[in-house]
């Protein structure tokens, strides 16, 4: 792979805007349910801790992924911005799933990340709680893949 191809734009440190680009990114990634293409966001030594599990590295990413999505079925992901410094960003987010038996969440969380030179994150730590729902109070109603501009984000919904 050419070191061309592992620079991940925007790059620390990152300003407002930068920082929301971003996160943006990384939803739209997370919400393609590509585990192959969300783990070329991260180092290839990249470092986790998800809820109690430690994830190491891209092809542990990629196992875990796969493991998530096939539990967690038609999973939609609102990401937002909470700060940012120099290599570092911090998002809360909420995201909708139903299990094989058609029992509906939604699940909250936070994440703090730090990059590297290249834009890729090297170090992600997210913490996360579920929280059951019927499927009348979902409020995650896109087609299933990228989030469209005009949906509301997590403070217009007030999650």
């Amino acid at each position: 792979m050419s070191a061309q191809a592992e620079i991940r734009p925007p790059l620390p440190p990152f300003t407002r805007e930068s920082a929301i680009a971003k996160v943006r990114a990384a939803e739209d990634g997370w919400n393609s349910r590509d585990p192959e293409r969300v783990a070329l966001a991260y180092t290839v030594d990249s470092a986790w801790r998800n809820r109690a599990e430690f994830v190491n590295g891209r092809a542990d990413i990629v196992a875990f992924l796969q493991r998530k999505w096939q539990k967690e079925l038609d999973y939609r992901l609102i990401k937002e911005l909470w700060a940012h410094d120099g290599n570092r960003i911090a998002v809360r987010f909420a995201y909708e799933w139903h299990d094989d038996s058609g029992n509906w969440y939604r699940s909250y969380g936070n994440e703090n990340w730090e990059f590297d030179e290249a834009g890729l994150m090297r170090r992600r730590f997210a913490c996360i709680n579920d929280a059951p729902i019927k499927a009348a109070d979902r409020k995650f109603h896109w087609p299933l893949g990228r989030r469209p501009d005009e949906h509301a984000g997590l403070s217009e919904l007030e999650l």
